[in-house]
C-alpha cells in the first residue's frame, strides 16, 4: 500500500482535476432534470453539450492515458529513466490498440485485432486506465534497466541500457502482465456475479461494499460495468451499482470526516474539500490517494460504513435500472420500489464514516497506522 500510494502521489494534482471534470461532467450528461421534462442538460442546451465534449479532451487524457502516469511515476520512484517509463505507458494506450472498454465486447465477438508474426499472433488489447498492467510493466522496466546498468560497461551503457529495457519491458506488458491483469479482473468479475445472484448475497453485500475501495486501487474495478451490463440485460437490473454508488459516498464521507478535523489547516483543505467533492460525485480516487489511504484509519472507517451500506442494499435487494452517476446523484437510477432501502442506505454511508473517522482520531484508533509517503506538490 505504501508502494502504491509512493506511486500515485505525484499524480494526485491531475487525478483531482480529473475528478472534478468527471464529477461535472457526470452532472451535465447524466442526471435528467424535472424542470427541463426528464431530459439532461446536455440534450437541451447545445452550448452545454460543447461544454461537455470539450471537458472529455481533459477528462480522457487523465484517466483513459493513466497508465502513462503510472509507468513513469514508477521510474521515478525507483529511480530510473523516467522518459522510457512514459513511452512504455504510451505503448500501454496506444490508439493502434483494441480500447480496453471495447475489448471484452470485441473477445465476445472474436474480433480482437493482432499481429500476425507468421507462426504466432499476439492480441492488440489496450489497457486504458488499467493499473495493475502499468504497474507491472513499470516494474519490470525498473528492474530491467537496473539489472543492465549492473552488467554493461558504462561507457556503452547509453547505447544499449534503454534498448534492452524497453523492448523486453514492451514485449512482457503485452504477452505475459497485461493478460494476468485480464484474467485477475475475469476472475473477480465472475465472483462477483455469483456473490449477487447467490443465496448469500447479503454476505456479498457486505464483502462488496467493504472491499470495493482496494479494488479501485488496483484498477480492477473496471469490471463491474460489465456485470452489471448483464445483470441489466438478465434481470432488468443491478444490485451491483448501487454498492457501488454507496461505497463512493462512504469514501467522500470519511474525507469530511478528517476535513472536519483540520479544517482550520489550509494546505489540508486544498486536498480534502476538491477530494470530497469529487467523491460525492462518483470519483473516488482522489480521495483516497490523497486523504484516506495516507492516513489509513479514514479509509477502514469508509470501508466499515460502506460495508453496512452494502449489507441493507443486498438485504432489501435495491436495484439499479442501470449503471449511472456515483455518489451523491445515484438515487437517480435506483427502481422506485427499493428506492427508500437505498435512501436508508444512503445515510449509514453519509453518517458511519464520518462518525467513525472523528472517533477513531479522537481516541487514538489507528492513528499510527498512516502510510509514510509526501505528497510532492506540497513540499516547501
Amino acid at each position: 500500500m505504501t508502494f502504491l500510494a509512493e506511486v500515485f502521489a505525484p499524480i494526485i494534482p491531475a487525478i483531482i482535476v480529473g475528478g472534478l471534470i468527471l464529477g461535472f461532467r457526470n452532472i451535465l450528461e447524466g442526471v435528467p432534470m424535472s424542470f427541463l421534462n426528464g431530459q439532461t442538460i446536455t440534450e437541451v442546451s447545445p452550448f452545454w453539450a460543447g461544454v461537455n465534449a470539450f471537458l472529455w479532451l481533459p477528462g480522457e487524457a487523465i484517466f483513459h492515458f493513466l497508465p502513462v502516469g503510472i509507468t513513469w511515476s514508477v521510474t521515478r520512484k525507483m529511480g530510473t529513466t523516467q522518459i522510457l517509463g512514459i513511452i512504455l505507458g504510451i505503448t500501454l494506450v496506444s490508439p493502434q490498440l483494441l480500447n480496453a472498454y471495447d475489448a471484452p465486447a470485441a473477445i465476445a465477438n472474436n474480433e480482437v485485432p493482432f499481429w500476425d508474426f507468421g507462426f504466432f499472433h499476439l492480441d492488440m488489447i489496450g489497457y486504458q486506465a488499467q493499473v495493475l498492467p502499468a504497474l507491472f510493466a513499470g516494474l519490470a522496466l525498473g528492474y530491467l534497466e537496473k539489472f543492465w546498468r549492473k552488467v554493461i560497461p558504462e561507457m556503452i551503457s547509453m547505447i544499449f541500457v534503454p534498448f534492452l529495457a524497453l523492448l523486453p519491458a514492451i514485449i512482457l506488458a503485452h504477452t505475459v502482465l497485461g493478460p494476468i491483469g485480464w484474467t485477475l479482473g475475469s476472475w473477480i468479475g465472475e465472483l462477483f456475479y455469483i456473490g449477487l445472484t447467490g443465496s448469500f448475497s447479503w454476505l456479498f453485500g457486505i464483502l462488496f461494499g467493504a472491499f470495493y475501495s482496494p479494488l479501485v486501487i488496483t484498477g480492477l474495478h473496471h469490471m463491474s460495468n460489465a456485470i452489471d451490463s448483464q445483470l441489466v440485460a438478465d434481470f432488468g437490473g443491478t444490485g451491483l451499482w448501487p454498492i457501488i454508488a454507496l461505497s463512493n459516498i462512504a469514501q467522500a464521507s470519511a474525507v469530511v470526516g478528517v476535513w472536519w478535523m483540520t479544517r482550520h489547516d489550509e494546505e489540508e483543505s486544498q486536498i480534502t474539500i476538491p477530494s470530497f467533492i469529487s467523491a460525492y460525485l462518483g470519483v473516488t480516487e482522489p480521495a483516497m490517494f490523497g486523504v484516506t489511504l495516507k492516513y489509513v484509519y479514514p479509509f477502514v472507517a469508509a470501508m466499515i460504513g460502506s460495508g453496512l451500506a452494502g449489507l441493507i442494499s443486498t438485504v432489501f435487494k435495491v436495484q439499479a435500472n442501470s449503471i449511472g452517476v456515483g455518489g451523491l446523484p445515484g438515487f437517480l437510477v435506483i427502481q422506485w420500489q427499493t428506492m427508500i432501502p437505498f435512501l436508508v442506505a444512503m445515510a449509514v454511508a453519509i453518517v458511519v464514516p464520518f462518525a467513525l473517522t472523528v472517533f477513531f482520531k479522537k481516541k487514538d484508533i489507528l492513528t499510527n497506522s498512516g502510510l509514510d509517503f509526501n505528497i510532492p506538490f506540497f513540499n516547501k
